[in-house]
């Protein structure tokens, strides 16, 4: 199944800084400046690996960024002990309406990247979208089939424009998942919408970005 899209950063990169910077002000796609004062959803980005587990009305399968991208062991076990024995769950919930389903997950903890601990002493998921067939599914639902399977879900942080979103990642902000600076924020339209080239519009900022 696809493998999860890239998120454009809300700004323009800096060639100047091989892009390492941000030209503040110049957004990254004339739909973000059309939006940027409309409410926005932002929920925490968390700094992780990214996960696959994908249903294709038969088999459980797992798979990184990348169908070629290795999970390490230990986050393949937690894997296998949250997904495997639910399978009777993806039939009931999935198979009525689409066999084809896929979660997003952020593999998170030791290891996972630098300052992985701070997310738990464990390696574990965190689902932050799901797609089945070729519909993404709104945040209410994606939060309604997390407690079915019992997953974390990525925390809904605040509402407002890009701005807004814009200067609180400026300052830096508390993780949910600790006493540490959250890597930054997600944001999407409250209504799912998608550009002429058919991409979803959402987008990103992260601290480092302006340190």
């Amino acid at each position: 199944m696809r493998e999860y899209h890239k998120i454009k950063t809300v700004y323009t990169r800096n060639p100047e800084t091989n892009y390492k910077t941000l030209i503040e002000g110049e957004f990254a796609s004339p739909e973000f400046k059309f939006l940027a004062d409309n409410t926005w959803t932002w929920t925490e980005k968390i700094d992780g690996m990214n996960i696959r587990t994908m249903w294709d009305g038969e088999s459980i399968i797992f798979g990184g960024k990348t169908d070629r991208a290795q999970i390490p062991a230990e986050l393949l076990n937690r894997l296998n002990e949250r997904f495997l024995p639910k399978k009777e769950l993806f039939v009931k919930t999935f198979d009525y309406v689409n066999p084809q389903a896929c979660f997003y997950l952020e593999g998170v903890g030791p290891k996972i990247q630098k300052g992985g601990g701070n997310y738990g002493d464990k390696q574990d998921v965190v689902l932050f979208d799901i797609r089945i067939g070729e519909w993404w599914l709104k945040r209410t639902d994606v939060e309604e089939i997390a407690e079915i399977f019992d997953l974390p879900v990525s925390p809904i942080i605040g509402y407002g424009t890009l701005y807004d979103m814009i200067e609180l990642t400026k300052m830096g902000f508390i993780s949910e998942y600790g006493i540490f600076k959250a890597e930054g924020i997600v944001a999407r339209p409250e209504v799912e919408l998608k550009a002429r080239n058919g991409s979803r519009i959402i987008t990103k900022i992260k601290f480092k970005d302006f340190v």
